[in-house]
Order: C-alpha cells, then sequence, then structure tokens
C-alpha cells in the first residue's frame, strides 16, 4: 500500500502556475496587439469586456457569418480553446492566428478578464 501510495504521489500532474495578468498585457501587446485592441476595433475587434460577451456582438465590428452564429458568450474556457484552435472551435471564423503555449494562453486571458469595464 505504501508503495502505491508513494507512485501515485510521483506520478501525480505537478500543479499548474497561477495566471499571470501582468504578464498577459505583455503577451497580448506582442502577441494580439498587431490585429486587436482593448477599446478600438482593428483588424480584429476590440476586446475590453469580451468576458461575458456573446460571441460575435461587438457593435461596429464585422464579424464573419460564422461568428455571428457562434450561439455561445465568451468565457475563460471558450477563449483558451479559441486562441488554441479558432477554426476547430468555429469552422469558417476569420482569425488567422492561433496560440499553442498554454501558459501564454492562461496570461492572456487572465489580463482580459481584468479588462471588464473602462477605468
Amino acid at each position: 500500500m505504501k508503495c502505491t501510495l508513494a507512485l501515485l504521489v510521483a506520478l501525480a500532474p505537478v500543479s499548474a502556475k497561477a495566471a499571470d495578468a501582468s504578464r498577459g498585457e505583455q503577451l497580448y501587446q506582442s502577441r494580439c496587439g498587431g490585429c486587436h485592441a482593448i477599446d478600438t476595433h482593428r483588424v480584429g475587434p476590440a476586446h475590453r469586456g469580451v468576458i461575458g460577451r456573446k460571441a460575435g456582438s461587438a457593435k461596429g465590428y464585422d464579424y464573419s457569418a460564422a461568428l455571428r452564429r457562434a450561439g455561445f458568450a465568451w468565457t475563460a474556457k471558450r477563449l483558451d480553446m479559441w486562441l488554441a484552435d479558432p477554426q476547430k472551435l468555429v469552422p469558417g471564423q476569420k482569425m488567422g492566428f492561433r496560440l499553442g503555449k498554454v501558459d501564454e494562453r492562461a496570461d492572456i486571458i487572465a489580463y482580459l478578464e481584468t479588462q471588464r469595464q473602462r477605468p
């Protein structure tokens, strides 16, 4: 029994570090800032208030038909899926960027969670 318990403890996944919103802000600027801004539409829509917002619904932005029909609100989990592979989450959408690193996605999402309302 001791051996089994020791083996389970040794094989248990290492807990992930907490997401870092400050690092996420820097990553947002370097990874997302070419097409997005927090308060203005650019190539992509503005991101202030994205958490909780219905996909494809920011006023004044011309979304793809696929994203307008997506039928969900943005949550941290959905944003993670989106950033990992937008085409897989919403086939026919028009964002041509993926962010493969799990920790970078988590940090960017943590930053976006701080950008719910204008200061």
